[in-house]
């Protein structure tokens, strides 16, 4: 490969020691509420005999690929920010470049379940115990898994196929394909095209599926009361809401030739990092249900 560079600096958000402080300290607490709330959800799900529809199933699968996923990024982050040394050597790199789009890509399936789950609710209610039972449900998931694991090794392929014989600072908070594609002393043309067609069309067509399925759950909900419409409007809304601060960002990074802009690593702090931290709180407050489950859980072991 005519590798020659064996570690990187990876620049970060930014360079001002001041803004560095205020970084640490931020993302410090948005990493812990992260990782507090996703666990909340997997324990209260595991534990309570209330939550066991298909779609608390789901969430508790989104929760914990939301937790591993902001793993993959922030502390990197938070180190960094507070740190002299910010290097981080080719094999972590490559580490980093696979764990981010293995659980990027699960939360990706995941969110198409939950969808899949809305619809046969909503669009099927006297079937939806016999479409979606445990081993159905357990399949999908499997399949995600194993969706998530092809889709990150195919990047790490191209990764790999890198040489890197100059420069070694990544523009950036983490390793990602794009900025190392700057870096490589090759035409990275070819390589470029198979990462949007790889993570771009996994992003976009995603987001296309989520939007068709929301719209005919939309249209079914017409023959629903009143009260029917509104509870399933408010469990659709909050899907949505996660669906869209998820897939804006990466579709913003991955469906676009081999640019870079400085607005880059701000638009990956949310998907990163943001969508991982407002996920359980969405989950959480705009459901009757997992409250009711969190209170009686928890407020029984105080």
């Amino acid at each position: 490969l005519g590798l020659l560079v064996n570690e990187f600096i990876l620049f970060g958000l930014t360079q001002d020691p001041r803004k560095q402080k205020a970084i640490f300290g931020v993302f410090l607490m948005f990493y812990l509420a992260t990782l507090l709330g996703n666990f909340l959800i997997v324990v209260t799900i595991k534990r309570s005999r209330t939550l066991g529809s298909p779609m608390y199933f789901f969430l508790f699968y989104l929760s914990f690929a939301d937790a591993c996923f902001s793993t993959t990024t922030a502390p990197r982050l938070i180190v960094d920010a507070i740190s002299q040394q910010k290097t981080i050597s080719y094999k972590e790199c490559m580490t980093q470049v696979f764990s981010a789009h293995f659980f990027g890509c699960m939360e990706i399936f995941v969110l198409i379940l939950m969808a899949f789950d809305r619809y046969v609710a909503i669009c099927k209610p006297l079937r939806y115990t016999t479409i979606l039972n445990r081993h159905v449900c357990s399949v999908l998931v499997i399949l995600g898994w194993v969706g998530s694991c092809i889709h990150s090794s195919a990047q790490i392929v191209l990764a790999l196929r890198l040489p890197f014989c100059g420069p070694n600072v990544i523009d950036h908070y983490f390793c990602d394909l794009q900025p190392l594609l700057k870096l490589a002393c090759m035409d990275t043309y070819v390589i470029n095209l198979l990462v949007v067609s790889n993570s771009g069309a996994i992003c976009l067509v995603s987001f296309i599926i989520l939007l068709i399925s929301y719209v005919i759950i939309l249209y079914s909900l017409r023959n629903y009361s009143a009260e029917g419409k509104q509870k399933a409007l408010s469990t659709c809304t909050s899907h949505f809401i996660v669906v869209v601060l998820f897939f804006g960002p990466c579709i913003f990074m991955y469906t676009r030739p081999a640019t870079t802009f400085p607005v880059d690593k701000v638009v990956a702090v949310f998907y990163t990092i943001g969508a991982p931290l407002l996920n359980p709180l969405i989950y959480t407050l705009r459901n009757a249900e997992v409250k009711n489950a969190m209170k009686k859980l928890w407020c029984s072991k105080l």
